[in-house]
């Protein structure tokens, strides 16, 4: 259990910068090294690589170095257990949501019954 909260928590922390979310978006369409990643969001080398790095430990990105060029592509582990984890959320909602409507139409009827 604790391992899976540590991975929940590195996913959320990585998704919570624009950036990174950019960057797993951009990486959903191609492979791409970290220079042409960071002029694609207008950024040094040097921050990019700080945001790689966050996505690369939360197992969101992998890179390779090959020569001088470090390649970036999504990694292994995609986004199933924050997905996961917000859809658990999403039911207990729904319900709360259904038992609401079921509140307001019995106050319509009583309202209509006066």
């Amino acid at each position: 259990m604790v391992q899976y909260a540590q991975a929940l928590d590195a996913s959320f922390a990585a998704l919570s910068d624009a950036t990174r979310r950019g960057v797993l978006e951009r990486l959903g369409r191609a492979d791409a090294s970290i220079t042409d990643l960071a002029e694609t969001f207008d950024m040094t080398l040097t921050g990019m690589k700080k945001h790689v790095g966050v996505l690369e430990q939360a197992g969101l990105v992998t890179t390779e170095k090959i020569g001088r060029v470090r390649t970036c592509k999504l990694g292994p582990r995609r986004l199933e257990e924050a997905a996961a984890w917000i859809e658990r959320f999403r039911e207990l909602w729904d319900a709360r949501f259904d038992e609401l409507d079921q509140v307001v139409e019995e106050l319509k009827k009583r309202s209509k019954s006066r």
